[in-house]
């Protein structure tokens, strides 16, 4: 069967999106990569106007540039978006609270958090409560097509992420960085950079690598260790109900 096609609407929407101001202190901090954004706006209006399922919504794509650049204190970052539809909202990991079950990953992450701190597993998936602290949820690559992890790789996001990064470490201020598997501790010498900053790292949480040093790595401990060591508060971890 043929896909169907985006209507005008629905193109003209994602554009909309897409161009939607970021919050100000990233939109300074990015301002250099607006050709990037700029050819990654036709890619991606291209793909959905030739019927591609592009995940998240177009309105969710930035979500993570979308909360104060200057707040950020701890940079948790994924590979790319779940490819689940009504999965991925913008931020690594995180899905919305009404999806179930919760993705295998995040299971993972709330089994650590739980024989870390003692924080018993909410039943949703929502991050948001760490992201109003300064927590980052980043991922690496912002869109994938449904169905298909990684299908989104080399289209030009991993510069804009990766100058995201950069500009984080410029500040100068406290910066924690959890690097989750092996594309994640790629970026670990550009996060790495003194004394404002640590980077902590381990296996995936993923089913296939959690059990090879994920669990046990005690990542949310070790970040407010960091924090206080780094002259910040620590982060508290509870996610509410």
């Amino acid at each position: 069967m043929t896909p169907l096609r985006a209507s005008r609407v629905e193109v003209m929407a994602e554009s909309a999106e897409l161009i939607k101001p970021l919050e100000p202190g990233w939109q300074e901090a990015l301002s250099g990569q607006e050709p990037v954004f700029a050819q990654l706006r036709t890619e991606l209006l291209t793909r959905r106007n030739n019927g591609e399922h592009i995940l998240p919504a177009p309105d969710a794509v930035l979500r993570a540039f979308r909360q104060p650049f200057a707040d950020v204190r701890v940079l948790i970052l994924g590979q790319d978006p779940y490819p689940t539809p009504s999965h991925p909202i913008g931020l690594s990991f995180a899905v919305a609270p009404d999806v179930r079950p919760i993705p295998r990953s995040l299971a993972n992450i709330y089994r650590e958090l739980q024989d870390d701190l003692g924080i018993s597993p909410p039943q949703h998936g929502d991050l948001t409560a760490w992201t109003r602290q300064g927590v980052l949820l980043l991922n690496r690559v912002l869109t994938v097509r449904a169905g298909d992890s990684g299908s989104h790789r080399g289209l030009g996001w991993e510069q804009i992420t990766e100058a995201a990064l950069r500009a984080l470490v410029a500040r100068g201020t406290p910066l924690v960085s959890i690097l989750w598997g092996a594309d994640a501790r790629k970026l670990q010498p550009i996060l790495d950079q003194g004394e404002h900053t640590a980077v902590l790292t381990s296996p995936h949480p993923s089913p296939l690598s959690a059990h090879r040093g994920f669990f046990g790595s005690a990542p949310f401990s070790a970040a407010n260790e960091a924090l206080q060591r780094l002259g910040s508060t620590p982060i508290s971890w509870e996610l509410d109900g």
